[in-house]
């Protein structure tokens, strides 16, 4: 079995201090970008920084060059948290966001923009024409909508987003009150899978002022990451593109299950970063380095070293 060409599957982030020794090793020593590193593996990655600041062009044009040299690798990026949690919708800040990332649009790198709305965000009457402006406002992009509460599943809200092309993203969460269950939607011709993790002690709706770094604290289980499996060939079964992203960043958990996902959609490869492989043997199972294992050339008793990722 061959990997789909419509799909796309990656971690959500590459930015993260905790990465630095389970997942990247000594890349940067060696000259290495970290969506270089990257798409050594995967072909996509979420950009989350997108969610927090503005982006520079010229950092969208960076990212695009890092890509270049993997015809496959594609971008998602989240929108900006003032368009989503505030809810404010200001056109010098549209066009900020805007300018910063049509750079990724131009080069053929842009899947789409996320909007990850919080759970607060409930299918009502003003809402709903809320994100009909936001599909306005960011016209030219491919849209896609993460809605945590369950209100959105309802046939009328569904009908919303495939009247104005807005994908729907289907999610894996904690089970809480509410919350928006696994689902295999299609309301625009780009499906995303997101999965979150489900550690229910760690999770909260809305986290009141603290940090939210414990909610990714979960490493999906092969059988949990099979369930998705079905929705996943649905999905991609009826789109041209399906992305399939890994949100639990956790020690570097979105990369080993992503890593795992890829493998049960056929991917062959089965290469891992070094790091992981140590960290998390049972789980990569089967996985090596990109370059194999070099065994001593001084006889038994001295140790292995392992060769880089």
């Amino acid at each position: 079995m061959s990997f789909p060409e419509n799909i796309r599957c990656g971690p959500a982030g590459w930015n993260y201090s905790h990465w630095q020794e389970p997942v990247y090793g000594d890349a940067a020593a060696r000259g290495l970008h970290r969506v270089e590193f990257l798409a050594r593996y995967f072909d996509a990655v979420e950009i989350n920084t997108t969610f927090h600041q503005f982006i520079r062009p010229e950092v969208a044009r960076l990212w695009a060059a890092k890509a270049a040299p993997f015809p496959r690798f594609l971008f998602s990026a989240k929108l900006h948290r003032t368009f989503t949690h505030e809810r404010r919708l200001e056109k010098h800040a549209v066009t900020a966001f805007r300018d910063g990332i049509l750079p990724l649009r131009r080069a053929g790198r842009l899947a789409c923009l996320l909007m990850q709305f919080p759970w607060t965000f409930r299918f009502t009457a003003e809402n709903r024409q809320y994100l009909i402006e936001l599909r306005r406002a960011f016209h030219e992009f491919p849209l896609v909508a993460e809605m945590r509460h369950a209100s959105w599943t309802a046939e009328e809200a569904i009908g919303t987003l495939i009247d104005y092309r807005v994908g729907f993203c289907n999610i894996d969460q904690a089970p809480f009150s509410s919350a928006t269950r696994p689902t295999s939607f299609l309301t625009s011709r780009v499906a995303y899978v997101r999965l979150h993790g489900r550690n229910p002690r760690d999770w909260e709706p809305e986290p009141a002022g603290g940090s939210t770094a414990l909610r990714h604290d979960y490493l999906y289980s092969p059988d949990e990451l099979a369930s998705w499996k079905q929705r996943i060939d649905f999905l991609a079964a009826h789109a041209p593109l399906t992305l399939v992203v890994m949100n639990n960043d956790a020690g570097g958990k979105s990369v080993v299950n992503a890593l795992q996902m890829r493998r049960l959609l056929g991917d062959e490869n089965e290469r891992a970063p070094s790091g992981l492989l140590e960290r998390y043997p049972a789980a990569l199972d089967g996985f090596h380095a990109v370059l194999p294992v070099q065994r001593s050339l001084f006889g038994a008793g001295c140790e292995p070293t392992r060769a880089v990722a």
